[in-house]
């Protein structure tokens, strides 16, 4: 770990220097996941050309070795750097409802950066979050993630045991942080329907789990004016009461303000992720 710290007190502009040797490296020589990348901008965007698509890709690669730098450098970088770079819109949709004693969910996407946006909110907002990870496979990068993830408080729940952590804490307030694009295994409850112009896998759970519980959900708009910079804007999914509610209706409006947050900001998204697989 204290590599990693030694490296991440360097200025994030010479970190970038590294990753843009990796970008070269990995866009041009290994071609990392680039046959992927390419078979899911041409589903997602049939009308654009292949010159088009292929800027997308270029760009995307740079926004994912661009975020290696910037999650090393979260691990020292002060609240005050934080706030500057990841800026949160809207905070009092969910911090409103956090201090009446209401639980959030937060219902997110994989766009760049998320780290960024886990910590700003607990820096500039409120440490009553609550994020439901994966746990990585190699255990020294597990903990170094951890360590990233759980400056400045907040609490960290493996999705393995996200059911049983949220019926023992139902009565505390907090914004749980779900990644809602995530592809469902194989043996999980899921639910169908299109997204970006292919059939796709969504878990039904941040569904039932909202109307079930009275829970409200809300979605981050994401944007990128410059390296290094990045705006999430909060916006409300739906709010309890569901009486009237249709099925599906969460899930239906996650996606099409996700898709419509890709098609501002294609080269935001993780093409990389394999979710229609």
């Amino acid at each position: 770990m204290g590599f990693f710290r030694l490296i991440s007190l360097l200025p994030l502009w010479a970190l970038y220097l590294v990753t843009d040797f990796v970008f070269l490296v990995g866009y041009y020589v290994i071609r990392y996941r680039r046959k992927i990348v390419g078979e899911n901008l041409a589903f997602a965007f049939p009308e654009k050309s292949a010159k088009e698509r292929r800027r997308i890709e270029r760009k995307f690669y740079r926004n994912l070795t661009d975020s290696f730098a910037e999650t090393i450098k979260l691990y020292t970088m002060s609240s005050e750097e934080i706030n500057r770079r990841f800026v949160i819109r809207n905070p009092h949709i969910i911090k409103d409802r956090l201090d009446k004693g209401e639980i959030v969910l937060g219902l997110a996407a994989h766009f760049f950066h998320w780290e960024g946006q886990t910590l700003a909110f607990k820096a500039a907002v409120d440490t009553r979050l609550e994020t439901v990870y994966h746990r990585v496979t190699n255990q020294f990068f597990d903990n170094l993630m951890k360590e990233i993830r759980g400056r400045f408080g907040g609490t960290l729940v493996d999705k393995d045991d996200f059911t049983r952590n949220y019926l023992k804490n139902r009565n505390v307030p907090r914004l749980i942080g779900l990644a809602a694009d995530q592809r469902p295994h194989q043996a999980e409850t899921k639910y169908v329907t299109t997204f970006m112009n292919r059939e796709t896998y969504f878990y039904e759970g941040p569904e039932k789990m909202a109307k079930r519980y009275g829970l409200a959900a809300v979605y981050a708009d994401v944007q990128k004016p410059k390296r290094g910079h990045y705006i999430y804007t909060y916006q409300l999914v739906e709010n309890p009461p569901y009486t009237d509610s249709p099925a599906q209706s969460i899930t239906h409006k996650f996606i099409e303000l996700t898709e419509k947050n890709i098609r501002a900001y294609p080269e935001l998204y993780l093409w990389s992720h394999n979710r229609w697989r």
